[in-house]
């Protein structure tokens, strides 16, 4: 039985999500049209409404529905301390878990050469006119993701920086609280001991 046009339209619109292969697009189309179209509904409306609302933040560049989003605009906020993150979502996974109470720059990436991504496509003028800026950063926090691209990312923005005589730092990775030793892979538990520090 072959689908409609309109059905196969909707199950390649789906697959750009992320981790949605055809099956889960499948799954999810005829979930949609078969038992919640006014949930369908819903859903692309508020993408739309999403889509045409929703821009970045003139300062940090994550996702806001103002020219400046709040956190930048909170005069609360410690100007002197930049944290650099790869996407929006990774800079709310920081406000929710830790007492962080500086700035943000999202990057909406990293470097990739292979993929022809490099410091223009990730907004790294943006981050230089930003550290020149007044009041000047005291430190920038690198909070890019240990993988490959994330540690190239973060090394070329150290380089960055320390032109400029600012404190960098970088986060740290290693065994996850509550982990045990014997379940967790040797790169990450090379990286802890690496970065092990004073106690």
């Amino acid at each position: 039985m072959n689908s409609s046009n309109l059905i196969e339209t909707v199950i390649d619109a789906l697959r750009c999500l992320p981790g949605v292969g055809p099956k889960s697009a499948r799954r999810i189309a005829f979930h949609l049209l078969e038992r919640d179209r006014d949930g369908a509904r819903k859903l692309a409306q508020a993408l739309i409404g999403a889509i045409d609302g929703v821009g970045r933040c003139q300062q940090c560049r994550t996702l806001s529905e103002s020219p400046v989003c709040a956190l930048c605009a909170n005069p609360q906020r410690n100007r002197q301390l930049l944290c650099v993150v790869e996407t929006p979502v990774d800079a709310q996974a920081i406000e929710r878990s830790t007492a962080y109470r500086g700035l943000y720059f999202v990057l909406m990436g990293r470097l990739s050469p292979l993929d022809g991504i490099g410091p223009a496509e990730i907004g790294l003028d943006q981050l230089e006119l930003r550290l020149d800026s007044e009041p000047p950063i005291q430190e920038v926090i690198l909070a890019t993701n240990p993988t490959v691209e994330g540690e190239t990312t973060a090394h070329f923005i150290s380089e960055l920086v320390r032109k400029r005589n600012i404190k960098v730092t970088r986060i740290a990775h290693g065994v996850p609280l509550g982990g045990e030793l014997e379940y967790v892979d040797s790169s990450t538990l090379s990286h802890a001991f690496s970065g092990r520090h004073e106690i």
